[in-house]
């Protein structure tokens, strides 16, 4: 679901979906495709929804598979939001996968939402790039086997977690040691008895944490540039999406002074263990694109010592060391980076002015760019209230959207 066209043919698609510009390219903008780029949560709910208002959705998929980039992550992984508040518009996810979904039941459940609802999908092909039509009335992609495909409005949903990225630390190219993004990152078995050190304090760095951890590596080190508000999955049955969803359009301030006293009672003070609580407000961290870690194990863990929390990463040397901002030196015998993604929409719609200074989509929704009417982006926002939910809800507006754009 998520970059630039191989050399080589891509694999047929299936044979529900169009294959060439002619055989979808239409004299009537009306009558073209909607096009959505991206096969995962955000692209399936927006076809659903777009073709309960009658309107001809495809899903265009780089990988093999629907739901492809969920079943490449780490194998612990865990909705962090209810099973119930989850489920894409027309399909509950079924009760025998629990309250918090694993990652495998999240590509189950994905790959039988694309076939109930018949979703018309293209897979094994990627858009390198979009275009306006030469008469200016639809959307022209670009994708792999130099297949040209007409739509009516296109709808990006690569993803927020689209392509690694590793910060340009000093010495990295000649680091001789063991260095992993997290991406690559599948469990611990790998790490047992090893001295790993994980860069990040994200969600995915404090879960990685805990499963190296409890798989049995010797020693595992988290390495955090700035402490970051931890909050608990469920307390007392009370999921903390719940929260997210009464506070989504509180003011942001009026969020921050309610959080800060409900953080001291549910969280215990770690600053002894090197994670102090946080001087910055937790909405405002929110908005600011950091969301909350959800505690799996990392608070116990740190309090035991089986987590150890050092400074941040400011380069590596010679002989497998890690240079650390107060001076420190390690040297692990595996380095896992944490260090998040890019959206690398660059290549695909940079051309078009519709990306700001951190090349994010200037909006996201149902709202178009006011110089590229047609062209939508979902998932590209990190909502305290459970993305999954979010996508859903922007499905159905981006939906309405086009049905009064194609009206």
């Amino acid at each position: 679901m998520e970059d630039s066209a191989p050399s080589e043919p891509a694999p047929a698609p299936r044979p529900t979906a169009p294959t060439t510009a002619t055989a979808i390219t239409s004299a009537n903008p009306a009558d073209r495709p909607v096009y959505v780029i991206g096969g995962g949560p955000g692209g399936l709910a927006t076809a659903y929804a777009l073709r309960t208002r009658g309107i001809r959705a495809v899903v265009v998929e780089k990988a093999d598979h629907v739901g492809a980039s969920w079943s490449r992550h780490y194998d612990r992984l865990h909705l962090h939001t209810t099973r119930r508040l989850s489920a894409l518009p027309g399909l509950p996810i079924p009760r025998r996968f629990g309250r918090w979904v694993a990652r495998d039941d999240v590509v189950r459940y994905l790959e039988k939402y694309a076939e109930v609802h018949e979703l018309e999908t293209v897979t094994g092909v990627e858009v390198s790039r979009v275009e306006r039509t030469p008469d200016g009335a639809g959307w022209l992609l670009r994708a792999t086997g130099g297949r040209e495909l007409t739509g009516s409005a296109v709808v990006v949903a690569t993803g927020y977690n689209h392509t690694p990225r590793l910060p340009g630390w000093p010495g990295r190219a000649t680091f001789t040691g063991e260095l992993t993004h997290a991406a690559d990152y599948r469990n611990g078995k790998p790490y047992a008895g090893r001295d790993v050190l994980v860069i990040g304090v994200g969600n995915t760095g404090a879960e990685i944490a805990v499963d190296l951890v409890e798989s049995g590596a010797s020693r595992v080190r988290l390495s955090v540039r700035t402490a970051p508000h931890i909050v608990r999955r469920s307390t007392a049955g009370w999921a903390a999406q719940y929260t997210g969803i009464l506070v989504r359009r509180l003011p942001v301030a009026l969020v921050d002074r309610i959080a800060r006293p409900m953080a001291k009672l549910s969280v215990p003070d770690l600053s002894e263990h090197g994670l102090p609580r946080p001087g910055t407000g937790l909405y405002s961290r929110v908005r600011e694109g950091a969301i909350p870690v959800q505690d799996v194990g990392l608070i116990d863990a740190v309090k035991k010592g089986r987590v150890e929390v050092v400074a941040a990463v400011e380069g590596f040397e010679d002989g497998g060391k890690v240079v650390l901002a107060d001076g420190t030196r390690i040297s692990p015998d595996a380095v896992v980076a944490a260090t998040g993604y890019v959206r690398a929409l660059g290549d695909l719609v940079g051309h078009l002015g519709v990306l700001d200074e951190h090349g994010h989509p200037v909006v996201n929704g149902p709202r178009a760019p006011k110089n590229a009417p047609g062209l939508y982006f979902t998932g590209f926002t990190t909502p305290i209230s459970g993305t999954l939910r979010e996508l859903s809800i922007d499905a159905e507006r981006i939906a309405k959207a086009v049905r009064r754009q194609l009206s």
